[in-house]
């Protein structure tokens, strides 16, 4: 048996990893870890009529069509764009006639970039035109294009290996999909490294768990001191495609026009509305996604769902007339694409107040059926995280795994407080991300009324327990 001293509401505890189980010991205040899983059974009948009202009740689907309407009116919605500013005045505008309280826009600076008109075409060893899109931040090719033999890797290692092959050449990645968070390094990293060896362009396969011939956008990152060259993805297939021509000694030659143009940052907002609490105020349990998306399909997987459970949570809690004893803060990030920047500069804002977060939660990886919520923190946080959980068993989504992380609030995160997101069905997400397939059709309405029930069931639990979530 393990032990591990931390103090909890001030007082010594110990804290025994024994078999996964959580055991508290309090010299003092009586305060035991049985009597916070007490306190937190408690909800089961508040867990019970929020799951009800948005799985089976008369808020069932509220969400799926709230976001139909946006996204069908607006449309995809990058940032510096004049469709994201129509989205954030339609949202400031939906959450006051919804009745949320201190609604309000915080101003901040986003990057403009636009792809324009681009196209790619394989001259040799034949005619085939080919789908792009350019990454964002690009620049873009001279007006007569780019039209230069092609080097194909497999990866960076490859790349330095065959660094004077590179020189005046189109170099193109055909990486292999590992995960996300490894193969996307060659969509971020891919210009820069290509840059450095004399490349003219670079062509990047889609970072995509599946594909039906569609390219996958997103941002990429431009180094000091490294020329900057056009970067567009390609598709899964024209990739795999080139790599076997390059086997077979075929020279590949290909002409690349990008339109794509950078311009100087724009105004924007953070969309943010609450439920004032009715014993902390001043403390957070804060709820999240972000409002913008890539110029394709609609944004409404990425991450209109996300953004619309988190309205959904503060609807359907202030739907059955609850209000929790610490603020519940819905914030709909701007310019997330770009890096976290809304995100960023909400924390600059905000970090002189750091102790009153008690969880900062985002939903950014689809709002299909969840498989449970991930969760950052000490392991004291943990234990409470799990028995809040057991509140969801009618709809059987229980579990707690590891790395609760989103790029808006990664920022609290790493400043110690704790973080939760949704964990769901990613190789669907990544089939869809950054993608023309991003669309409403993508999306199914009972699986967002659970997920937002899973949603507004966490935040309204830690939003009203008498004590903030321990930190480590």
């Amino acid at each position: 048996m393990k032990f591990l001293l931390f103090t909890f509401v001030g007082v010594v505890h110990l804290f025994s990893l024994n078999s996964g189980k959580a055991i508290y010991k309090n010299d003092n205040s009586q305060r035991t870890f049985q009597e916070i899983k007490e306190e937190v059974a408690r909800y089961g009948d508040v867990a019970k009529a929020i799951i009800n009202l948005a799985v089976y009740g008369k808020a069932q689907n509220r969400s799926y069509e709230r976001l139909a309407l946006l996204v069908d009116t607006v449309g995809p919605r990058p940032s510096g764009s004049k469709s994201l500013e129509k989205a954030i005045q339609i949202m400031y505008q939906n959450l006051q006639e919804d009745g949320l309280e201190n609604v309000h826009l915080e101003p901040v600076k986003i990057p403009h970039w636009e792809r324009g008109e681009e196209s790619a075409v394989m001259l040799e060893p034949r005619i085939h035109k080919m789908a792009i899109l350019g990454l964002g931040s690009s620049i873009g090719t001279p007006p007569e294009g780019i039209t230069a033999e092609v080097l194909v890797v497999t990866s960076f290692e490859e790349l330095q290996r065959r660094a004077r092959e590179a020189r005046g050449k189109i170099v193109v990645y055909n990486q292999p999909y590992v995960n996300y968070s490894k193969t996307v390094q060659y969509r971020v990293q891919g210009a820069v490294e290509a840059a450095k060896v004399g490349a003219l362009a670079s062509l990047i396969r889609s970072v995509a768990s599946f594909s039906v011939y569609s390219p996958h956008t997103g941002i990429q990152e431009y180094q000091d001191g490294v020329p900057k060259i056009p970067t567009a993805c390609i598709t899964v297939e024209d990739a795999e495609m080139m790599s076997r021509m390059a086997s077979r000694g075929n020279r590949i030659v290909i002409q690349l026009k990008m339109g794509a143009k950078n311009y100087p940052d724009a105004d924007s907002f953070n969309t943010v509305a609450e439920i004032i609490g009715s014993k902390y105020p001043e403390q957070v349990v804060l709820v999240s996604g972000h409002l913008d998306s890539w110029d394709v399909g609609q944004g409404a997987m990425d991450d209109g769902g996300g953004a619309f459970i988190s309205w959904e949570a503060l609807s359907l809690i202030k739907d059955l007339g609850l209000r929790p004893k610490r603020t519940l803060r819905l914030v709909l990030w701007t310019a997330e694409e770009q890096g976290g920047i809304g995100g960023f500069q909400y924390y600059q804002s905000h970090k002189e107040n750091i102790s009153n977060y008690s969880l900062v939660m985002e939903s950014d990886e689809g709002t299909f059926l969840p498989s449970g919520l991930q969760f950052t923190g000490s392991e004291k946080a943990r234990a409470i995280m799990e028995e809040v959980m057991t509140l969801l068993q009618p709809v059987n989504i229980t579990q707690v795994f590891r790395a609760g992380e989103g790029t808006d609030i990664n920022f609290w995160i790493q400043a110690g407080v704790p973080g939760a997101s949704l964990l769901d069905d990613l190789y669907k997400y990544f089939s869809f991300h950054h993608s023309h397939g991003d669309t409403m059709t993508v999306m199914d309405p009972k699986q967002m009324n659970v997920a937002a029930a899973v949603w507004a069931v966490v935040s309204y639990v830690i939003a009203d327990m008498e004590e903030m979530l321990p930190r480590s």
